[in-house]
């Protein structure tokens, strides 16, 4: 006998799951430690290529990858990472889109 949901055994949504045909992929662009940058010239190419990025957060994202050893600096279409991406790696960064 198929048992019908109660009120009790329906889960709440908590995440909104859009489906469609959009243009692009979401993408991220992660940034690794290389040991040949000062935190200010990670900052300033952050600052100028990063669309939102402000010296606050760009220095936390600079301390996380000195201390760990990357970090993700940005989350969005694939076309604008793979573009942000090709700008910090012509600063000499090393980075990679996923």
């Amino acid at each position: 006998m198929p048992i019908s949901p109660t009120p009790e055994t329906i889960p709440d949504i908590t995440e909104d799951i859009q489906t469609g045909n959009g243009t692009g992929l979401e993408s991220r662009v992660v940034v690794f430690n290389c040991d040949c940058h000062t935190y200010q010239q990670v900052i300033e190419l952050f600052c100028r290529y990063i669309p939102g990025m402000n010296p606050r957060k760009a220095f936390e994202l600079a301390y996380r990858i000195d201390h760990e050893g990357q970090a993700i600096v940005y989350n969005g279409p694939l076309e604008q990472a793979e573009d942000i991406a090709a700008k910090l790696a012509g600063g000499g960064l090393r980075v990679v889109v996923q």
